[in-house]
């Protein structure tokens, strides 16, 4: 007979980190070119279709780095929060709570202020809507135990019924035509890009700097010694007097609260205006995980992981023109990264052994 044996590894070296992240990314472009095969469509081709689109071209470059701005931002944050243990799965929902918050000041106060408070003070207004649409499930999981998975994806659902809700009534634009959104933001509340793209620079900047701010964090502070503890061992957390309750609600009102700056930084930096849920966000919430987990969540390496998703989106759309296949293809090919990434993490945490019969036999005798 032969049993499956799992112990824990002792030591994880960095090299073996780094090639069990490699490992698990080739043996998920092999799973993708299996389904780009069942498609009818040559997977060497169609993979290297999405990096040429993406990387291949400064146009292509480009739009990476303008997509790549809201998954650094929501990934840094996701990084913070799963290395506490606290599956935040809701940052689609606290980005769409930024962008209202920053559209409705934007649209309050765009014809007051001028430019130089005004933006400040949108993403202000963003980071508050993000962090409170992440303290709800916090508050959920430490006082009433619910777990924070299903909080924070059903709020995912009410954000997003809810900004449509706004557009489509209260807050419709007059200049819409009777088209759901809201008006257009006054040229004060809008994000300078650099010229020749869409990158809005001023989001750019802040997402590097909060990915940094987070690293210093996390490895050089006490609340980031507490972050550690709390995902690593809760019971010695407890035993050193650690706040969960506080702690708790710190992290998620930063994860939450930068995904509330990368809906600001959409909506004044790209559309223009609050759209449809949809419109705003190309599932950034959830791609961001997978960033987290490449990243092996660590905020820094967050920029270079969240430049390669980023390239895979705007790769996607690439091969949707150039080969026809649907807009779901890029969430399955995101899909099949995340499940080999949390199979490569798996593996690099425990040591798996086929141990046969015999050999436990003579073992025990």
């Amino acid at each position: 007979m032969i049993t499956i044996k799992v112990s824990d590894r002792q030591r994880i070296t960095t090299l073996r980190s780094i090639l069990t992240n490699i490992a698990s990314l080739f043996a998920a472009l092999i799973a993708v070119g299996v389904v780009f095969l069942v498609c009818g469509v040559n997977p060497f081709y169609a993979i290297a279709q999405i990096f040429s689109g993406s990387f291949g071209s400064i146009y292509g470059f480009k739009e990476t780095v303008t997509k790549a701005i809201p998954l650094i931002l929501i990934g840094g944050g996701l990084t913070l929060a799963f290395r506490a243990k606290f599956w935040n799965i809701g940052a689609e929902g606290q980005l769409l709570m930024g962008a209202l918050m920053g559209t409705w000041v934007g649209l309050a106060w765009g014809d007051s202020l001028p430019s130089f408070f005004l933006v400040p003070a949108m993403f202000a207004a963003g980071f508050a809507g993000g962090a409170m649409c992440g303290l709800i499930p916090a508050i959920l999981k430490i006082k009433f135990s619910i777990n924070e998975v299903i909080s924070t994806l059903m709020l995912n659902y009410i954000c997003a019924e809810f900004i449509t809700m706004l557009i489509v009534g209260p807050w419709k634009g007059k200049t819409r035509f009777g088209f759901p959104g809201t008006d257009n933001l006054p040229d004060t509340a809008l994000l300078n890009v650099i010229p020749g793209s869409r990158i809005h620079y001023a989001t750019l900047i802040l997402a590097i700097v909060s990915v940094v701010i987070l690293a210093v964090i996390v490895y050089r502070t006490r609340f980031g010694y507490e972050v550690r503890v709390i995902g690593e061992n809760p019971e010695a957390g407890r035993y050193a007097g650690i706040d969960f309750f506080r702690t708790s609600l710190v992290i998620m009102a930063i994860s939450g609260g930068l995904a509330g700056f990368a809906g600001v930084g959409e909506v004044a930096g790209i559309h223009q205006y609050l759209g449809y849920p949809a419109s705003v966000s190309s599932g950034y919430g959830f791609t961001a995980i997978i960033v987290a987990w490449l990243a092996k969540l660590n905020p820094l390496l967050s920029i270079i992981s969240a430049i390669f998703f980023a390239g895979i989106l705007v790769g996607g759309d690439a091969i949707q023109i150039s080969l026809g296949l649907p807009a779901a293809t890029v969430q399955i090919v995101n899909g099949i990264l995340l499940v080999f990434l949390i199979m490569g993490d798996y593996f690099l945490r425990n040591q798996v052994r086929l141990v046969f019969g015999n050999a436990v036999q003579r073992k025990s005798a």
